[in-house]
């Protein structure tokens, strides 16, 4: 080391030495490690990672910075590092010059820390250039540098004190200036520059702060204290909430997870074509013989399926990935503490330890503590983010598949499975994500915690494996079994939501009818058989939760007890205890949390079947409709299209062939169930083409039979997203005859429309349902009997303004099913279908002339529409009144209206429908206005009410969670039962404190030759307190399993009949998807997530507690400590709850749309369809 450090006091330089560094009260590093490894550490950390850090930066562009004051100063600092490090390089030279020669590290040293600093100040400038904000890696590099100048700071003040001098003032100055530019540098690097030019972040006023956080932000957190502090003052409200990062929201994440699961889908299909190719048969198989296709693929059942969870896998793993290696980071530095425990028992039994070393040793315990939280908070980090972006993923591509599976796949996957995959499944993903890593992290800690235990109890630990081992099978027959239970308990839900769905979609009907009891029986039977399930299940967790929460102690009991009896020379001192039950403690969470993640995994392994059975659905082939022209000016083409609604299904139509010319009018009718429905189906795709061709060209605009109307206002319903044209708006109203009604409706054509059109009647629906699509401006409108639900004067008005030869729609390609008969002569072309096939084609007066079915058909609506007009009907003075005063307003119905009379006797027809569709309330608003106008002839004109919200958005509870919640809670699962439940977790850990004071008694018994007497009486009190223990845990988790079940039963009960006593009213103005989701995710919670939840506060709240007694019944000084940390960790509890309670209730209230809107939308995908189209 000569030629690299040079000589102290005439001996050769040393790089390290005992005397110096250990075997003396004020250590120090010899000047040789000072002037080398301190000052090399950083430099290799900078240059090694450089290249990777530098790939990173090109390939990741966000754009540019421009020069701030920040980046001005950084640069500044980094070129005065070069210069003075560069400084010392050359005083070496010129004292070289002067024959003053200088050992290497003097030149090899500031060489290599001046080019380091360049290529810091070089970074700083490019990650400018490349829009990076903040800077991990030079965030370490200066944190590095720094901690390796301390040391030569503190050992060059020591000299000057012992030396009364400074004896090389040059180096002195330029290592305190070169000092504090570092210190300065690493303050600088805390903050973060601005947002980059020509990014799309910079754009967003309310984005996330994490973006831009700096490096040391992100490791603490501190980007979020704003939002906590905010949320502490008052309850969080939407507008608080940040905007996500692109990264995390479902247009980014969704596409990613299907692109992946349509290479898993196409992966498969190639298998499966590659299989099925087959050659042509030999002459010689016979009938009997299959093929070999046949024999590798015996059922459609045998065959493979594509794989979701490789698709999950490869959309989230890499990110997932990083959270694991922070995770291995934290396991390693969690076996640091125990070694160091042992260090501090020597430390403390040896007289000749030095103080510093104690305290050295202390700092690194908390230091070693500190990381470990730094590094596991970042691992839940990305954790949590994952399980977040997995959610996000697995409901878009559920939302996404329900629109666009085909019907038979709809008989098998119902509305309340669908909800049940979104709400209940994609949460068990999200929840098992951030505990996963314990399928390798649990493991791996048993392993090292035995390697430990070995090196301090030798063989005797193989007795506590033993034990592990034996509980491996038994820990496998619960995961059967709970999975098993599992399945069971979906297949209940499902039916439950499935019936629930049912009975809200047809709730007027049942109060109507009253119903409600016999259907809250069906709707109780099924919950008794799910609750008969969770019970089963509830008590195998139970005893899951006995044997794992015993399993350590066991471990501990049996490798103790072995290792006491084996040998009467093996004493166990505090230093064996004590470092070893460190060593069981860090074995307690494996152990523990091992088999709620098997638990978790083989819950997610149930849904992640169910949710690959869904995803694996058949899809409507888009390639059905081809969207071209087939036959030169013709917009439809259908050429011998045969079609069913399954493919295994029975064919509906057979051998349609129908060209339709471009801007021609066609009317197909028929006698009712003779495939009329089925042909605009077949035309929008919505069937299964078993032969054939169909081609539209040009758009598609679809008005069904049944009307769609989305919960908004009947403006929004009629423009549907498009620009808003007031003129063509107008047009589109009066050729709908929606004028009068927007003077009867409370806010015009602003007033909310209820989910379903709960407050238009069946003709206001339609009307609506047709003004859309008018507005929409298609090529091609597909009709399909939209005149039935209104009066026939107003069908006039809509054929003659719209869907006629002189309508808005003239020059459009229209396909209008119809039974009206009047306004057949003045279509193009009728086409009359019977029984599925085409029966006649031709304009009117050529199928009236052939007299077949098309002359059949005639006769027998005619006759209808005879008997229909031959009834007599009666009006009050009032009624009377109420249909000449509404018909006044339709005078330009057109100049062929029928007598008063009988248009009259058509309205109130009309009026007897509204009421019997439960819009007695419009009827009656209308009939007060008009009587009111007959009695007050003279009065002034009263603006229009405001629109109200008829459908009110859902809110949540702010502040505080009620006592009476709790109470409500805890009245459900019982008073009684849970005052047995606390004093049951009171006395389990008072037998863990008995057995730890116990312990440690048994470690002080002297030793006698070196050998401990009684000592089977003390194995024996320790194993009795252990099982104690146990078996006051297993009847706890028995009786809080009990509680559970008893709370979830009352509580579904009492939702279940308040819902189905609620009045009407109700049911009008909420969302049934929002009713659902009470009953699918809020039961669920109840089921599954209190009960655990109530089970680990009581765990960790009695821990603590006993906790605390033993530290301070054995430090009683403690307590002048414990009363200023209450007062902390309350006010920091306070804080986090509150803002986590509004985070918590938002997050719960944001994804109810998702339910609502998919239970509104799956009632007619057509339209939804063609809307997207």
């Amino acid at each position: 080391m000569e030629w690299l450090c040079g000589s102290e006091s005439g001996r050769p330089a040393r790089l390290w030495d005992h005397n110096v560094t250990i075997n003396t009260d004020n250590p120090d590093l010899t000047t040789c490690f000072q002037k080398t490894i301190l000052v090399w550490v950083p430099c290799v950390y900078l240059w090694v990672i450089f290249p990777l850090y530098f790939l990173y930066l090109r390939q990741s562009n966000r754009g540019y910075i421009r020069v701030t004051l920040l980046n001005r100063i950084k640069t500044i600092l980094g070129l005065l590092l070069w210069i003075v490090c560069w400084l010392d390089l050359f005083c070496s030279l010129a004292e070289v010059v002067n024959n003053r020669p200088k050992a290497a590290a003097y030149f090899i040293s500031p060489l290599l820390l001046g080019v380091t600093m360049l290529l810091a100040t070089f970074l700083i400038q490019y990650e400018r250039l490349r829009g990076m904000q903040s800077s991990g890696v030079l965030f370490l590099f200066w944190l590095i540098t720094l901690i390796c100048a301390v040391i030569p700071f503190r050992s060059k003040i020591l000299a000057t004190f012992n030396e009364d001098k400074v004896i090389d003032v040059f180096r002195f100055t330029t290592f305190y200036i070169y000092f504090a530019l570092v210190l300065i540098q690493f303050f600088l690097c805390c903050f973060s520059e601005p947002p980059p030019y020509f990014s799309a972040v910079s754009s967003n006023e309310n984005r996330c702060p994490e973006e831009g956080a700096g490096f040391l932000s992100r490791l603490t957190f501190w980007w979020f204290t704003r939002m906590a502090i905010q949320g502490y003052k008052h309850p969080l409200e939407d507008k608080d909430l940040w905007s996500l990062n692109k990264e995390d929201r479902s247009d980014v994440v969704v596409p990613k997870l299907l692109n992946e699961w349509e290479k898993q889908k196409l992966k498969v299909k190639r298998n499966q074509e590659a299989v099925y190719s087959k050659c042509p048969p030999p002459y010689n198989v016979t009938d009997q013989e299959p093929h070999e296709a046949e024999v590798l693929f015996p059922s459609k059942g045998d065959q493979k399926k594509p794989s979701f969870l490789i698709a999950l896998c490869r959309t989230f793993a890499p990110y997932f990935l990083l959270g694991s290696a922070l995770k291995l980071c934290q396991d390693l530095l969690s076996f640091v503490n125990p070694q160091l425990l042992n260090m501090l028992i020597s430390f403390i039994k040896s007289r000749e330890s030095r103080i510093w070393w104690g305290y050295s040793i202390s700092f690194l315990m908390f230091f070693s503590a500190a990381l470990q939280t730094i590094i596991l908070h970042q691992h839940f980090q990305y954790c949590f983010v994952t399980g977040m972006r997995l959610r996000t993923a697995i409901v878009g591509a559920i939302y996404r598949k329900s629109l666009v599976i085909t019907n038979s796949a709809k008989r098998s996957s119902t509305v309340g499975e669908i909800v049940n995959l979104m709400s209940v499944d994609a949460q068990r993903f999200m929840d098992l994500t951030g505990f996963l890593n314990m399928l390798w992290s649990a493991p791996l800690q048993i392993c090292l915690a035995l390697y430990f235990l070995w090196q301090y109890l030798g063989p005797s630990v193989l007795a506590g494996v033993a034990v592990m081992i034996l509980l491996i099978p038994f820990n496998a027959v619960i995961a059967m079994k709970s999975r098993s239970f599992q399945v069971q308990q979906m297949q209940h839900k499902d039916a439950r939501i499935k019936l629930m769905n049912e009975i809200l979609n047809g709730i007027k009907v049942l109060k109507l009818y009253a119903w409600e009891a016999s259907f809250e029986q069906k709707v109780l039977a099924i919950r008794q058989k799910e609750l008969s399930i969770l019970k089963k299940a509830a008590y195998l967790n139970a005893l899951s939760t006995f044997t794992w929460t015993t399993a350590p102690f066991i471990v501990a009991l049996t490798t103790f007890a072995v290792y006491v009896t084996v040998d009467e020379n093996n004493v166990l001192d505090a230093q064996k205890a004590f470092v070893s039950l460190s060593l069981f403690n860090i074995l307690r969470f494996p152990l523990n949390m091992l088999p709620q993640v098997i638990s978790g995994v083989v819950q997610a392994t149930v849904s992640l079947k169910r949710l690959q059975n869904f995803l694996s659905h058949d899809e409507l082939d888009p390639t059905n409709v081809e969207r071209q022209k087939i036959a030169t000016g013709h917009a439809i083409t259908m050429l011998n299209g045969t079609f069913s609604w399954g493919k295994t299904d029975p064919v509906v139509l057979n051998g349609i062939s129908l060209m339709v010319p471009q801007g021609s009018l066609v009317a197909v009718v028929g006698h009712v169930g003779c495939g009329k429905s089925s042909l605009i189906s077949a035309l929008l795709g919505e069937m299964e083409k078993l032969e054939g061709s169909v081609a539209i060209h040009g758009s598609v605009a679809y008005v069904p039979q049944q009307a769609w109307i989305r919960n908004a206002s009947l403006k929004d319903n009629i423009i549907f997203g498009e620009l808003l044209s007031e003129q063509k708006y107008q047009q589109v109203l009066e050729a709908c005859a929606l004028i009068t009604d927007l003077s009867v409706l409370p806010g015009g054509d602003q007033t909310e429309i209820g989910e379903k059109g709960i407050n238009l009647s069946g003709g206001q629906k339609q009307r609506v349902s047709l003004a859309r699509a008018v507005y929409s401006d298609m090529d091609v409108y597909l009709l399909d009997d939209p005149l039935s639900a209104v009066d026939a004067h107003v069908a006039k008005h809509i054929f003659d303004k719209v869907i006629g030869p002189e309508g808005v729609l003239k020059g459009k390609t229209r396909v209008l099913v119809t039974h009206g008969i009047s306004f057949l002569p003045q279509v193009d072309q009728i086409v009359v279908l019977v029984n599925g096939r085409i029966s006649e084609m031709g304009s009117y007066q050529e199928l009236q002339n052939q007299n077949g079915a098309f002359a059949e058909f005639l006769r027998n609506y005619a006759q209808r529409d005879d008997l229909e007009e031959d009834e007599p009907t009666v009006l009050d003075e009032e009624e009377e009144f109420l249909g000449e005063d509404t018909l006044s307003n339709h005078i330009d119905l057109g100049d062929n209206e029928p007598p008063a009379a009988e248009a009259r006797k058509q309205f109130m027809r009309q009026i007897s429908v509204i009421s019997s569709d439960g819009e007695a309330s419009t009827w009656k608003s209308t009939r007060r206005r008009l009587s009111e106008k007959k009695k007050v002839v003279d009065t002034v004109p009263q603006p229009k009410n405001e629109p109200k919200d008829l459908i009110q958005a859902e809110t949540a509870e702010t502040g505080r969670v009620k006592l009476i919640v709790f109470w409500q809670y805890l009245k459900a699962v019982g008073p009684f039962i849970s005052v047995v439940i606390c004093f049951l977790y009171c006395c389990q850990n008072a037998a863990a404190i008995g057995a730890n004071f116990w312990l440690s008694d048994w470690t002080n018994d002297p030793a006698f030759n070196r050998t401990q007497h009684q000592t089977y009486m003390r194995v024996g009190v320790y194993a009795a307190l252990g099982f104690t223990q146990g078996i006051l845990v297993l009847i706890s988790s028995f009786t809080l399993a009990l509680g559970g079940l008893a709370a979830a039963r009352q509580l579904h009960t009492r939702l279940l009949d308040n819902k189905l006593h609620t009045p009407q009213a109700f049911f009008d103005t909420t969302p049934i998807g929002r009713i659902i989701n009470r009953f699918g995710k809020d039961i669920n919670v109840i089921d599954e997530v209190i009960p655990l939840t109530f089970q680990m506060f009581l765990a960790t709240f009695f821990v603590s507690l006993s906790t605390m007694i033993v530290v301070v019944a054995s430090t009683p000084w403690f307590t002048l400590l414990i009363v200023p940390l209450a007062f902390v960790y309350f006010f920091v509890q306070a804080s986090c709850l509150t803002w986590s309670r509004s985070c918590c209730l938002h997050s719960a209230v944001s994804v109810l749309p998702v339910p609502c809107m998919l239970a509104c939308l799956t009632k007619l995908f057509a339209v939804l369809h063609i809307t997207l189209s």
